[in-house]
């Protein structure tokens, strides 16, 4: 089960991933990123809002960071201008791998209780669990997103654990 250490090892990889996709989109135009791709929130774009809306949304609760704007529906409106949605994604990317950093090992012993907007009740689970599952959400939308630019002919990085680069291992 998670720890520190997986986490920190998984926030490594998060920041990694994000910037191999999203260097990997900047070969695509707007139109492109935001054409709908059959995908669970249709678009190369949108999806990349959702994983930001979703890690901010776990941050929030983890950390005690701001909350994102709006519910399930409002999470694939975050990516509007581009270079500016790159700048948001670095800045969390760094922020989780801080809170990876600084997180006591204790903190992952007991529950987290929270308020579900997508279920619409409160909810109280394992810290190891919602640990999982942030890091578990990340890597399912990034699928998506890699499948969403391999059909539109852009080739995106290496995503295997054992290829990250050493850069990102001493972060």
């Amino acid at each position: 089960m998670p720890n520190r250490e997986y986490a920190l090892a998984m926030a490594r990889y998060n920041l990694w991933q994000n910037e191999n996709l999203l260097n990997a989109a900047d070969g695509l135009s707007p139109e492109e990123r935001a054409r709908d791709r059959g995908a669970f929130f249709g678009s190369i774009h949108k999806t990349f809002s959702h994983v930001l809306w979703g890690d901010m949304m776990w941050m929030s609760r983890f950390a005690g960071t701001a909350r994102p704007p709006g519910g399930l529906a409002e999470s694939v409106g975050l990516a509007d201008d581009w270079p500016a949605f790159r700048e948001k994604r670095r800045e969390l990317d760094e922020l989780i791998l801080q809170w990876a950093h600084e997180v006591p090992s204790e903190w992952f012993e007991g529950e987290l209780n929270w308020f579900s907007g997508a279920i619409g009740r409160e909810l109280s689970k394992p810290k190891k669990m919602l640990v999982l599952q942030m890091f578990n959400h990340q890597t399912h939308h990034r699928g998506q997103i890699h499948a969403m630019l391999t059909a539109a002919g852009i080739k995106p990085g290496d995503t295997d654990v054992p290829l990250m680069p050493e850069h990102y291992l001493n972060l």
